[in-house]
Parts: structure tokens; C-alpha cells; sequence
């Protein structure tokens, strides 16, 4: 130091978890709240960083079991709905600090995250104010309030291209850490990719369908993150066959790929709503990503352990068929993951499939889910022209086609 004494300098973890750790010895609560963000923008978008801090941040609270807070997002997706030219007029004197005006616009923005947890510690000491700014992000599925709140990943490193998975709780379950012994292979997948050329972007949502992925703004923060050079890769269909209007998810979209819609007014959301196809959505998703210069990939659902016969039951007529369908009129590369993976389960006997599933038989267990991120590579190298295969791991070389994919 200049006066000649000495300190011990530690990581930006350690300094978070003695804060936590100093806050819990006093009888106090500790929450953590990732970065605001500044005004500095490229390609239309506003800088979520500095650097990794926000990552580190939310692994810091997942591991202490800490109440999490996205501002960054919250705050990022705020301003990219404002404008570049709006949010200049909020930060008077430099690309850090607000003006009052701003920081208003922050602390309500706090408050949206706060309101956006499933168990928000200060929801009683709201005043008329806070109770009146909507939540982030804003939850339209009252059995949201039950689940652990998710912070959903973001590019570890934005240079890089990134692959973002976009499905439901077979592709990423609760927070991806293995709650219950349930997994979604989404995680596993990670292991085949070269994280030194691409990112895994897990952020599939447990409890969606196609279209509540759109209607509660999952899509959007998608559509945020991607550049071009990027992939998205979707897989729905299991939570599409749900009611269309009801007071308990009102999940479902139409069942095919027409382009019929049905207009109501949602039980659950109190909105006017036009819901799609299922097909419709795929569509739309399909074409949004294309229109970031992004390259979608179509799954269909893996399959659920049902037995008949002795042989584990597709969706050769109905979502599976859909998916395939979709994806050959939009020419995008078709990963058939529902028979991929009842293949593999049929050459199995029914002893050796029950350790792969954590449940009756929707949701793998670890070993289940790395199961079923293998049968996506197999797919993925069946393909006559593999996007992803400059970015496979010595791993995935290892691993064989699958022989009837030939799209």
C-alpha cells in the first residue's frame, strides 16, 4: 500500500460470500442483486456487463443459497425497449451514472425483480409505489410462485457464437442443478461442445408449451441475446396439449400446423389472447431466429417411458409428426429425437430403462439425461449437413449416427 503496510487481496467471490456470511452471523438477510448497466451499446444492444461480475454473482447466491436478483436483465431489456437516443437523456454526464430521472427508472426496476421471485423477502414492506410496478419478468402461471426462481443463462462469452436451447422441463428442470433427481438433457449437452469456440445457453423453461414460451416473454430475452452466427435448437410438444383457456396453466395451443387461430380471453391472465398452432409457433420461432442471422434447429419431444407392448410409445401422430413436418417446409435441420431415444429405450429391456427416469415417466434422472443428450448428438451428425459440427468435443466425435436421420 502507499504508506508501506500490507493487504491480502481476495476474489470477488470471497469478498460476496463474507459479505453473506457477515450479513447471516448478525441475524439479517442477504440478498444479491447482479450489475446495473451502462450506456454503452453495439449492434442495438445495451452492454450487459462489465465482464463477468453478474455470472458470478448469481453462482455466488446459488451456491449460498441466497435470494438472487436480475437486475442486469431487467435493466437491460428496459432500456433496449427505450431506445439508444431515450436512454442517452438519462445519463447526463457519463455511460455509469443516472440522473435522477434514471435512477428512478433502476429502483423501480429493482423493485420489478424483487416482485418477479417466487418468495419475495420484502413483498410486505412495499409501499403504494412498489406494489404498483409490475414484476419481472411477469409471471402469468400462478404455480410459478411455487417453483425455485430461475436465473436463465446468458453467453458466457459474447465474442463467441452461442447454441441457446429453448424447450420445457425435459430440456432444462427447475434450475438445472438436478432438483429431485430430475434433469433435463439440455445440461448434459454442454460435455459436446467446445466451450472454447461456442456457448450452451440453456433456457428452456419447466411448464411451458410452445406458446406460453412466446406469451410469457421467454422468447424475447431469446431474441435479445442472439447475433448472427448463433443457433437456437427447440424442442416442445410435452405441455402443448394442455387446455387452451383455464384457471390453472392455459397452456395449450392448437393442435397441427395450420395457420387457424382461436381468439379469448385468457382465465388465467385476465388478456385478450390469439392462440396458434402448435406448428404456428415452431414457425414463428423458426423465422424470428432466421431473421437474427441465427440458424434454428427443429427436435421432436423425447418420449415419455410409456409401455405397450413391450415397446415404448411415440408421437409418430401427433407432436413428433408436427415437428417434422414443421421443420421440412421451413428447411431447417430436423433432429427426430422422439424415435432416436424410443429406439435406443426398445433396445433396452424395461429393467434397465427405470433408472434413467427420476419420476413415474416424464423427467430423467442424471444418467437419463445424458442418455438422451447423446441420441441429440447422433441426431445432429445424421444430418447431411451438421451446423453444429465445427463445434464438437472429442466426445461427441465418439459418438455414432444415428443411421434414419437423413435430412
Amino acid at each position: 500500500m502507499p504508506r508501506g503496510n500490507k493487504e491480502l487481496v481476495h476474489t470477488f467471490g470471497w469478498y460476496m460470500r463474507k459479505y453473506i456470511a457477515d450479513i447471516r452471523a448478525k441475524g439479517a438477510t442477504p440478498i444479491v442483486l447482479s450489475l446495473t448497466v451502462r450506456n454503452i451499446w453495439k449492434d442495438a444492444k445495451v452492454e450487459r456487463g462489465p465482464g463477468d461480475y453478474s455470472r458470478w454473482s448469481a453462482e455466488i447466491a446459488k451456491a449460498e443459497g441466497v435470494t438472487f436478483v436480475d437486475v442486469t436483465s431487467a435493466v437491460a431489456g428496459q432500456y433496449e425497449k427505450m431506445g439508444q437516443e431515450k436512454v442517452k437523456e438519462i445519463f447526463p454526464q457519463d455511460h455509469t451514472h443516472t440522473s435522477a430521472a434514471g435512477a428512478d427508472l433502476v429502483a423501480s426496476l429493482v423493485v420489478a425483480g424483487f416482485k418477479g421471485l417466487s418468495n419475495n423477502p420484502l413483498g410486505a414492506y412495499l409501499s403504494a409505489k412498489g406494489k404498483a410496478v409490475e414484476p419481472y419478468p411477469a409471471a402469468q402461471d400462478p404455480q410459478a410462485q411455487a417453483r425455485p426462481q430461475m436465473r436463465l443463462p446468458e453467453p458466457a462469452n459474447p465474442n463467441l457464437p452461442s447454441l441457446f436451447l429453448i424447450g420445457d422441463s425435459t430440456v432444462r428442470n427447475g434450475r438445472g442443478d438436478g432438483a429431485n433427481g430430475q434433469w433435463g438433457w439440455g445440461e448434459p449437452i454442454a460435455d459436446f461442445f467446445d466451450a472454447a469456440k461456442i456457448n450452451v445457453v440453456n433456457r428452456a423453461v419447466g411448464g411451458l408449451s410452445s406458446r406460453t414460451y412466446l406469451s410469457q416473454g421467454h422468447w424475447d430475452r431469446v431474441l435479445a441475446l442472439l447475433k448472427p452466427g448463433d443457433f437456437v435448437m427447440m424442442q416442445f410438444g410435452h405441455n402443448d396439449e394442455g387446455a387452451i383457456n383455464d384457471n390453472f396453466r392455459a397452456r395449450g395451443s392448437i393442435k397441427g400446423t395450420g395457420d387457424e387461430a382461436q381468439e379469448i380471453d385468457n382465465i388465467l391472465t385476465k388478456q385478450h389472447e390469439v392462440v396458434h398452432s402448435f406448428g404456428w409457433y415452431l414457425k414463428k420461432f423458426i423465422a424470428d431466429a432466421r431473421a437474427k442471422g441465427a440458424t434454428p434447429i427443429v427436435c421432436s419431444l423425447i418420449p415419455r417411458k410409456n409401455w405397450k407392448d413391450g415397446k415404448i410409445a411415440r408421437n409418430s401422430e401427433n407432436y413428433g409428426k408436427w415437428a417434422a413436418e414443421v421443420a421440412a417446409s421451413e428447411k431447417a435441420p430436423f433432429v427426430d429425437l422422439n424415435n432416436i431415444i424410443a429406439d435406443r429405450y426398445d433396445q433396452l429391456s424395461q429393467e434397465k430403462v427405470e433408472p434413467l427416469f427420476a419420476d413415474p415417466n416424464t423427467h430423467t434422472s442424471r444418467v437419463g439425461a445424458e442418455l438422451n443428450a447423446e441420441c441429440v448428438v447422433a441426431g445432429l451428425k445424421a444430418l447431411k449437413n451438421n451446423p453444429l459440427a465445427p463445434y464438437f468435443t472429442e466426445k461427441a466425435a465418439a459418438v455414432a449416427p444415428y443411421p434414419a436421420t437423413a435430412q
